[in-house]
């Protein structure tokens, strides 16, 4: 099993014969997510660093991986750290950057160092791409009978499209899975119509987010980070679709894609959720200043249940929204 700390091009994984295993996933979906965070904290992290770099810790050595794919830029500034403690465990990892300017040059040396370390042709990674973008365009089905069709829920919508960073470790199996949710999705009768939703920012660590929003007659239509983890935009090659993916480089490059689909999803307001401890947060200044529909900020520390004060927040937001929406 290949373990990575972020999205990297999966294609190489998948030419190279070795199990993909995105850490996030493994971590949110352990039956005791906070015990791995708190036996990151046992080894000595500080409790005010972010819980994903904990859980993704504790992951690692609770399923025994030895080969961890770090992205040291482009996602989270603590991932070198974690590196090096990692090693201390004697896991091997191996570096990938995304560079902060989207250089092709730059990326296209990144994929083929990494094409190197696994031993794979450009032709092998051609062939693993053209299967993964098979199964990503069923996504994108799922993701179009959200927003368009309303047959499709938002925490499906986020689990599907989160899901496409590492297909669950078994391509075949998880494009199984996508074929027989599209075949009843596409037989249900629509959602009754409330408030449309975007949310923005890395996936949650709270756990019952999207049924709490659902209960209070909101439905999310655009995951915005998840989306992109299913690589929405039809390019040439490779280097082109790791360039455009959005999540890795500046806020805004983001928000061209954020705006665009909160135009074409016709969304009411924004949730943008910040990790607590992470340099993110910072980019809700910018967040708030471009986007031109009503914004609501919302933190998560470790993984649990939605508190008792961002329900009132979330309710207080969405009773806004209603108020605002014509009859």
């Amino acid at each position: 099993m290949i373990g990575f700390t972020t999205t990297i091009p999966l294609e190489i994984i998948v030419a190279a014969g070795r199990p993909p295993a995105d850490l996030n996933n493994l971590f949110i979906t352990d039956p005791d997510p906070q015990a791995l965070i708190e036996e990151a904290e046992i080894a000595g992290f500080p409790r005010n660093i972010c819980g994903w770099i904990k859980g993704l810790y504790g992951t690692v050595l609770r399923h025994g991986i030895k080969d961890v794919i770090a992205v040291t830029e482009g996602d989270c500034s603590n991932t070198q750290a974690l590196m090096e403690v990692l090693t201390l465990q004697g896991v091997k990892t191996i570096p990938f950057a995304y560079p902060y300017d989207r250089s092709r040059e730059t990326l296209a040396l990144e994929i083929r160092k990494l094409r190197a370390h696994f031993g794979v042709t450009a032709d092998q990674v051609a062939e693993a791409r053209a299967r993964l973008d098979g199964i990503r365009a069923k996504v994108h089905e799922i993701d179009r009978l959200t927003w368009e069709d309303n047959r499709v829920s938002g925490e499906e919508n986020h689990l599907f499209q989160v899901c496409t960073s590492d297909m669950k470790g078994d391509p075949a199996a998880f494009e199984e899975e996508i074929d027989a949710f599209l075949g009843a999705a596409r037989e249900r009768a629509p959602l009754a119509e409330s408030l449309r939703l975007a949310y923005i920012g890395v996936p949650p660590i709270i756990t019952n987010l999207y049924p709490c929003l659902e209960e209070m007659g909101a439905r999310v239509v655009f995951n915005e980070t998840q989306r992109q983890f299913s690589m929405p935009y039809a390019t040439a090659d490779l280097e082109e679709q790791y360039r455009r993916y959005t999540y890795p480089y500046d806020i805004f490059t983001r928000l061209d894609d954020i705006e665009a689909e909160i135009a074409r999803r016709r969304v009411d307001g924004v949730i943008h959720y910040v990790q607590s401890f992470c340099f993110r947060q910072i980019e809700d200044l910018i967040v708030r200043r471009r986007l031109k529909v009503p914004i609501l900020t919302l933190e998560g520390d470790r993984p649990g249940p939605l508190d008792a004060r961002s329900r009132i927040r979330i309710e207080g937001f969405l009773e806004m929204l209603k108020a605002r929406k014509p009859c």
